[in-house]
């Protein structure tokens, strides 16, 4: 069975083809504001994908103060609870900043260099090294 990749709106599409032609399907999930796809709350121990990839921008929302609308900690607490792995694309150079954005990020959550996505991905879905 093939492992599945979730991904936020506006994934890098070079990534997402690249986990494709490696095997791995993707599956869209929204964020909650955007509405692409599965949203993140629905996700559960039976239709987790077994990886989570996006931009820290799809993560972190505003908080304007909405009940309606998904915090990080909801992403985070969704991600924690079920064991899906989250990778942040963010440049090397700025992700201590972007760490700093979040109160408590989970074991789960990684920050990735673009450069790097690619690798970290299939060392988490083990696929085998070339």
């Amino acid at each position: 069975m093939r492992k599945d990749v979730g991904y936020f709106e506006g994934t890098d599409s070079t990534l997402l083809t690249a986990l494709v032609c490696e095997g791995y399907d993707t599956i869209p999930v929204s964020n909650g504001y955007d509405n692409h796809g599965r949203h993140i709350q629905l996700i559960n121990q039976e239709n987790k994908p077994d990886l989570l990839v996006g931009y820290v921008h799809k993560v972190f929302a505003p908080d304007d103060g909405d009940p309606n609308y998904t915090t990080y900690q909801d992403i985070f607490h969704t991600c924690r609870t079920y064991g899906v792995p989250v990778l942040l694309e963010v440049p090397r150079k700025l992700q201590a900043k972007a760490r700093a954005l979040f109160d408590d990020v989970p074991d789960v959550v990684q920050f990735v260099d673009p450069a790097d996505m690619l690798k970290v991905a299939l060392g988490i879905l083990g696929h085998p090294s070339k």
